[in-house]
């Protein structure tokens, strides 16, 4: 089981958090992306949530919540707000949801009460990046 990275990405579809993580089982985490990259990625997967809250056959979907590769997984969490927390994970890993929230709670307390953090602009919170660091068990 291992976390490789997390993303906060806006309610219009842009990348506001990036981090990887190094895994055990993958000493590098990642493939390493330029920042271009990362951000087609967080547009193209805000259009498929989109998507595929369209195309739920009972009207109320929120969209996709797990989407499925053959060796990772991607968590969505999708706040009220709009703005989604997406987990990347290995395959076997099954506390994505549960370290979703707590990123989600980690956001709140960190992100969502500081006056100098602009909503839907990138986050620049060391109290956050602490946070996460620490409920990643990051170093």
């Amino acid at each position: 089981m291992a976390i490789y990275g997390l993303w906060v990405i806006n309610k219009a579809g842009g990348l506001v958090y990036q981090k990887n993580f190094p895994a055990a089982s993958k000493p590098d985490g990642l493939a390493a992306l330029t920042s271009n990259e990362y951000l087609v990625m967080a547009g193209t997967l805000h259009g498929i949530h989109a998507i595929t809250a369209r195309l739920s056959p009972t009207g109320t979907s929120s969209g996709a919540e797990v989407i499925e590769g053959e060796t990772f997984k991607m968590t969505i969490k999708l706040t009220p707000t709009g703005t989604k927390f997406v987990l990347l994970t290995s395959i076997s890993e099954t506390s994505a949801e549960l370290m979703l929230g707590k990123v989600y709670e980690a956001y709140a307390e960190s992100v969502m009460k500081n006056p100098f953090q602009a909503p839907e602009m990138p986050i620049r919170s060391e109290g956050f990046d602490t946070k996460i660091n620490s409920l990643f068990g990051v170093a």
